[in-house]
Formats: structure tokens, sequence, C-alpha cells
């Protein structure tokens, strides 16, 4: 088989594809050869993405899923292996980041929201998938996390929570599949112009576009990477915070503007 008949069978499934980074994501694969598998709530907008791009029709499936409701992602992984095969990566990216007061009853509904959606519905997306690239001896299961799970920031404990639990939650499942043949990925990503970060009411270091970091992380990914905080600078950040004993950590944020919380 040729190297580009190789790149040819690749088959990558990415949720959170109708916009932000799963969205660059998606492109970034299709421009290196690669089959896609792509899910999201709004199905429809990734058909639209797609035809305006000209992606041709035997290059890309879309399954209508909700990774905060298991049974939808776990079916929409069955229906991908079922129509495509078995995936080489699988990007759980889909996630959602809201403020939380958790003196507002309503906000624990927030945070009981974030959690279903940034980490079981992260290892939602894999499970359909773990069986059958182990039976096949390789693959690569990539979560996305958030240098903000490196230290928690006042008004965003839900968010930080979650993707602090993706960084441990990766770091265990990798040492579960070592033997596999499957390897497990954790792109940490700093700040980045999505949907997600537009309405923040903080200054935003080394902000990032979603095609720079989706470029940055495809070759972390293929490179073999275990764990790339993207930009490297976030990351040099996020290691000198977490160093800074209590006191001086909680000066440096205090008064920080707050995420906003749901329906502000």
């Amino acid at each position: 088989m040729s190297t580009e008949d190789a790149i040819d069978r690749k088959l990558v499934f990415i949720t959170g594809a109708s916009s932000g980074i799963g969205q660059a994501l998606a492109w970034r694969y299709h421009q290196a050869g690669w089959r896609l598998a792509l899910a999201a709530r709004r199905a429809g907008e990734i058909e639209d993405w797609a035809r305006k791009h000209s992606i041709a029709e035997d290059r890309y499936a879309v399954y209508a899923a909700d990774v905060a409701q298991t049974d939808s992602i776990v079916e929409a992984g069955q229906a991908c292996m079922a129509k495509q095969g078995v995936p080489d990566t699988v990007i759980a990216n889909a996630g959602i980041s809201v403020g939380v007061d958790t003196s507002v009853r309503d906000d624990l509904d927030v945070i009981a929201r974030t959690f279903a959606t940034n980490n079981v519905g992260l290892a939602a997306t894999f499970h359909p998938f773990i069986s059958a690239m182990t039976q096949r001896g390789s693959g690569r299961l990539v979560g996305i996390a958030s240098v903000a799970g490196i230290r928690g920031l006042p008004g965003h404990g839900a968010y930080c929570a979650s993707k602090a639990a993706v960084i441990a939650y990766c770091e265990s499942l990798r040492g579960e599949l070592r033997a596999s043949g499957v390897k497990v990925v954790t792109i940490v990503p700093g700040y980045v112009a999505t949907p997600l970060t537009s309405q923040n009411r903080y200054s935003m270091p080394f902000l990032m576009q979603p095609e720079a970091f989706a470029d940055r992380s495809y070759c972390a990914i293929e490179a073999g990477a275990s764990y790339r905080v993207i930009p490297w600078q976030m990351g040099v950040v996020a290691k000198l915070l977490r160093l800074l004993p209590n006191s001086a950590f909680d000066a440096v944020l205090a008064g920080r503007p707050r995420k906003h919380r749901q329906g502000q």
C-alpha cells in the first residue's frame, strides 16, 4: 500500500465539530487527506460547512449526537464504526464553559451539566471505540483539556474542575491502555478565539486563532505526544502559576473579572 493510499484510508472521529476548535480540527484533518466522522448536536451546521468547503460526500459523515446524553454519543460512535469503520483517531472535543456561583441554586444545575458534557461525555465518546481499537492494536484517543484545569479561577469553578478532571482521566486511561497499542493524548489549549471565549471579560494572553491551534494539535498528535500545552507559552505560565503559594496566587487573581454566568 502506498503512503497516499494509507493516508486516504485514515479516519478521524471528532465531537463538537459544528464550530470552533472542532471545526478547525476537521478542516486540518481533511487537508491532510483523512476521512471525517463528525459529531455534534447541530448536525445541519456541519453539513452546511462541508458543502461550503466542497468536501466530497464520500470523505465525511455526520452524526447528530449530544455528548451530555451518554446513549446518544455512544450510539453515534457505534454508527460511525458500522458505516465508516474503526477510526484511527478519536478526538473528544465537545465541551461547555459557563461561569458559576455556588451560592445560586440554579448554578448547581450548570455544574452538573458541565460535568455531564466535559467529563462523562468525554468518556462516553471514547467508550464505543476502545474494544475495537484494542483488538486492532492501534488507535489514538485524544482528550481536549484546558490550561484552566491546572489552577482554579474565581467564578469558573465548574469549567476548571471539569478540565482538571479531563487531564487526570486521560492520564489514568493512558496507563490502562499502555500495553494495548492504543495511545491516549491530552491536548491542553490556552486561549483560542472561539464562541466559548468570545464573551470573556478578562484578558486572554497568547490568544490563538482556531486554525493555528488545530495545526499545532494535529502535529502534536501525529508526532506521538502524550501531553501537549498549546501554545507552549501558556504551558510556561501555567507551570509558574502552579508553583505560586496560595496566598500569592490569590493575590494575583484578586479583582479579576469572572466568567459570564448562565443568562448574563
